[in-house]
Order: C-alpha cells, then sequence, then structure tokens
C-alpha cells in the first residue's frame, strides 16, 4: 500500500510515518509534504496514492483549500490538535482521524478501520465531500468586536487583542497596545466566538492571544506560568492539567 503524509512540522511527519510503518510494514510512504502548494503541485504530477494522512492545519492555510484546486479519489485520514468543532464532523462520515498527540493506538485503530473500509468496498468519497460541505457550514469566528467607548460603540479587531481577563465580575480586554476595553459577555461565552488556532482559555481569569505570548517560565507543581508582551493584573498559570494541551496549541 502506498500512503502520502502532508504535515508542516518535521518531527510529527517523522513520528507519524514510524508508527504507520510499525502497524502497517507493508505501507510505503511516497512522500512527505509539507504545504498547500507543495501538495496540489504533487498531486497534479503524480498518481494517486492509496491512503492521505493528512494534517487540517499546514503553515500556508487550511488543507482543506488543496480540495479547492485538485481533485483527490483516496481515502483520507485527517490528523488535527483542536478542532473540537471539526470532529463532530469526523464522527458523522467515514472519514477517520487522528487526535495530536498521535500514539499507536490511534494510528492502529485508523489503519483497521481502512482496511475494513477496502475489503468491503466501501471507501465512498462522498463521505470526503459531505464533511467538505459540513465544516463550510461550521460556525464563524469573530474578526471584531464592538466594544463601550463613552457614548459610542468602536470595532475591536480580534487581531490586536492581547488578552481577556474577569476582574471582580467584569471581563476586561486588553489590546497588543496595552489599550483596555470592557465587555458585557463572560469568558465563556466570548471563547465560543473566538478562533482556537489564535487563543487559549489558560484559566477561569485568563483568555489569551498566541501573539502576545513571549514566553512561558516552569512554575511549581509542573504548572506553567505565561508571560505576555503587554502588562498583565496578576500571574497567568497554566494548571498541570492543562500544560500539555496548552504546549500541543501552542506548537501547532
Amino acid at each position: 500500500m502506498k500512503a502520502l503524509i502532508i504535515e508542516d512540522e518535521v518531527l510529527a511527519a517523522q513520528s507519524l510515518q514510524k508508527l504507520i510503518t510499525e502497524v502497517a510494514p507493508d505501507t510505503e510512504i511516497i512522500a512527505t509534504l509539507q504545504s498547500i502548494e507543495e501538495s496540489v503541485a504533487w498531486f497534479n504530477e503524480n498518481a494517486m496514492p492509496d491512503l492521505v494522512f493528512m494534517d487540517i492545519h499546514l503553515a500556508d492555510g487550511s488543507s482543506f483549500a488543496i480540495f479547492e484546486q485538485v481533485e483527490i479519489t483516496c481515502p483520507i485520514i485527517f490528523t488535527t490538535a483542536y478542532d473540537e468543532y471539526a470532529l463532530k464532523a469526523f464522527e458523522v462520515s467515514s472519514i477517520d482521524y487522528l487526535l495530536k498527540p498521535i500514539n499507536r493506538n490511534d494510528v492502529t485503530r485508523a489503519m483497521n478501520k481502512y482496511k475494513s473500509l477496502v475489503a468491503n468496498n466501501s471507501v465512498d468519497n462522498q463521505a470526503l465531500t459531505n464533511l467538505l460541505q459540513h465544516l463550510g457550514t461550521t460556525k464563524k469566528f469573530k474578526s471584531c468586536f464592538l466594544v463601550p467607548m463613552r457614548d459610542k460603540l468602536v470595532p475591536l479587531p480580534t487581531a490586536s487583542i492581547a488578552y481577556f481577563y474577569i476582574d471582580t465580575k467584569m471581563v476586561k480586554v486588553v489590546t497588543l497596545e496595552g489599550q483596555t476595553h470592557y465587555m458585557s459577555q463572560t469568558l465563556d461565552d466570548i471563547m465560543e466566538q473566538l478562533n482556537p488556532q489564535d487563543f487559549f482559555r489558560a484559566n477561569r481569569q485568563f483568555i489569551i492571544s498566541r501573539k502576545a505570548i513571549q514566553d512561558m517560565t516552569v512554575w511549581f507543581g509542573n504548572k506553567l506560568s505565561i508571560n505576555l508582551t503587554v502588562d498583565i493584573p496578576e500571574k497567568i498559570i497554566i494548571s498541570k492539567a492543562k500544560v500539555s494541551e496548552f504546549k500541543n496549541w501552542f506548537s501547532e
């Protein structure tokens, strides 16, 4: 069986290739690609593989852009780190997914499902079409909030936000320039409207932007203290239980 890996993280691609060959030794990894552009060029120049392992988020954008430029007729196993809204779509289709960090059991499950579909001649590319349509209709994330300023409402682009913070039941939003505004929504409601690629719910008090993170300090009890590029009212502590999730999010 010939398989293709599309993954922009070199170490993640190497790890996945190792797991695939351990689980299915008869699998030949014919290429490892890192971008949308490289993938489109490869499909235009090569025969279709038997199976593709494809990361959803590549350095130059969403891998779903590949399908807009070339026709892929083989089964796809997607990989993702945190797209919970996307995972719901996978669960209602016959296409499988691997949730990062990927382990041997995950790959075994996915390969067994693939082999079962092939054996029963039930690999249906309509599942991919249904998945793409589903993702196309999923929620859109906020690109801008309206915040009160004196007697006006002013636009605040999410790209300019450093963090959200709850202080005495009032939510403050601080920009990358250090400006402070107030919002009437709860942190839970706000997080639902933000792109999880760009923002992380650090704890009950903070939602932080990837852009604002300067570095991290190892804290007692295997916790992390997050240092931002702007002033913060108190330390932002990632609990031991969320450290792994945070590291996966930040390194994606």
